[in-house]
């Protein structure tokens, strides 16, 4: 991080020089080129999203959801937290948990993302600065890449709901609301899940599935 002279204010401290935009704009290629000391970022229409703290809630139900997934995945399918996805040149997103095909074929020591055309379900979980990206830009950016099953987790006075969505075929694909659950989800695709939500953020009670 570049220093300040004494009497700087923190906003009259110069931009680092990895932060400022090269030349044409940031890419999804851009991201790989980020020095260690660089915060988690995600890219959106070019623009670099700097991610925030995460509150209980959303790490609670982020590592969870992961876990619960994890016991019913089909052989060749994996699951993982808070890695990006490539869906274009400006678009490189970090969904909060994603389930995607394991091709066996990556390079494990270097890769840095996951191919849109693997990724069978992506998982937003919903905080008060990333509520309007999680509603609205991301699933929009997540249906025109063709991956087939979203969740919105939405934090509610009574616990967690999770609002399931799946790819419309039509010309210009966008996602169906299919199930709202509070109690317990339940469905046959991308593959056979049967949840309890109310589990992914309340206090543990003793071993769950």
């Amino acid at each position: 991080m570049t220093s300040t002279s004494e009497g700087d204010s923190p906003d009259e401290r110069p931009l680092p020089d990895w932060f400022r935009t090269p030349p044409g704009g940031w890419t999804a290629d851009d991201m790989d080129l980020l020095p260690p000391e660089a915060p988690r970022m995600e890219l959106i229409d070019g623009t670099l999203v700097l991610l925030t703290p995460q509150t209980r809630f959303h790490s609670r139900a982020k590592a969870r959801t992961a876990h619960r997934l994890q016991g019913f995945l089909p052989a060749g399918v994996e699951v993982l937290v808070s890695m990006t996805m490539k869906l274009g040149k400006y678009q490189r997103p970090e969904p909060d948990v994603l389930v995607y095909r394991d091709r066996g074929d990556d390079d494990r020591q270097s890769s840095t993302h996951i191919p849109a055309e693997d990724v069978l379900l992506v998982v937003e979980i919903v905080s008060e600065e990333s509520r309007e990206r999680d509603r609205t830009t991301k699933p929009m950016k997540y249906a025109a890449a063709g991956i087939p099953h979203f969740w919105r987790i939405e934090p509610e006075e009574t616990g967690p709901a999770i609002h399931v969505y799946e790819l419309d075929g039509a010309e210009q694909p966008r996602y169906v609301p299919t199930v709202i659950a509070r109690e317990r989800l339940k469905l046959d695709v991308p593959f056979t899940i049967d949840i309890d939500v109310k589990a992914l953020t309340g206090r543990r009670s003793g071993r769950q599935q």
